[in-house]
This record gives C-alpha cells, sequence and structure tokens, in this order.
C-alpha cells in the first residue's frame, strides 16, 4: 500500500471513531431529555394515596409516557402528563415555586398544568383518575 493509501485508510478509521465516539457521548444526554416511548392501551395505574404528599409530585409511567400526580397545598389532587407540550421534554417538579420547568427550554408550567412562560404552545394534558379507598387510581374517570 502506498502513502497515500495509508493516509486515506487512516482518515477513514479517524472519521468513523470520531462518529462513533460522538453518537455514544450524545445518547444518554438523548434518553434523558426524550420521554419513554411505547406503550399502547391506557392501563390503570393504582398509588396509594399516602405516597402524594401536600405540595409535592410523584413522577410515574402511564401508557408508555411520563406522567405526574401533584397534591396542591391545599389537598387537591392533580394528575397530569409530564411531557413539555413543546418538545417532549420531561418536566421538573419546582417544590419552592409549587411549578413545573422544562429543563430544554424554561418553559413554565403551573402545578394545574397552565402554561405560564417560555415556548410551551399548550398546557400539559390532563389524566382521568379516581381516589378511593387509599388508593389513586390513574386512568379511570371518577
Amino acid at each position: 500500500m502506498d502513502n497515500a493509501g495509508r493516509r486515506k485508510f487512516l482518515v477513514t478509521l479517524l472519521a468513523g471513531g470520531g462518529a462513533a465516539a460522538a453518537a455514544a457521548a450524545a445518547w444518554p444526554l438523548y434518553r434523558y431529555l426524550a420521554p419513554a416511548g411505547g406503550g399502547s392501551a391506557a392501563a390503570v395505574v393504582v398509588i396509594p394515596e399516602n405516597e402524594v404528599n401536600e405540595g409535592q409530585a410523584k413522577f410515574f409511567q402511564y401508557a408508555g409516557s411520563a406522567a405526574v400526580l401533584v397534591r396542591k397545598r391545599g389537598g387537591e389532587l392533580i394528575a397530569l402528563s409530564a411531557v413539555c407540550t413543546h418538545l417532549g421534554c420531561i418536566v421538573q417538579w419546582v417544590n419552592e415555586k409549587q411549578e413545573f420547568l422544562c429543563p430544554c427550554h424554561a418553559g413554565l408550567y403551573s402545578a394545574e398544568g397552565a402554561v405560564l412562560s417560555g415556548p410551551p404552545p399548550k398546557p400539559l394534558a390532563p389524566i382521568p383518575f379516581k381516589v378511593a379507598g387509599g388508593t389513586i387510581r390513574v386512568g379511570e374517570v371518577a
């Protein structure tokens, strides 16, 4: 093999290795920001009522996607999709402000899921639920 052939082989090898390294570094970031896929029919998720304290949020999987239960100060319970309506990132609960924050583009949602600021075009989707016998049954109509 002549020098030009070796050089072309090394450049190809380095470019392929660089592309593989970039993909390996980007994959964990993508998995963190993207909601879980899959999920078919919406199954009922049962959560003990005492797992959601006043002023707190509990995240869980519902119908193949991230969801959240919030017990507002005062005791009202709300079930919402935890997927931001802007680009599909998973929102985070900010306990001090009793709001949801999207880590991707700083979209803010109220505890009820209404858009407060940022780029989200619509509120977080509500999820039906029923409270009975000390359990919260997400996916059942009250």
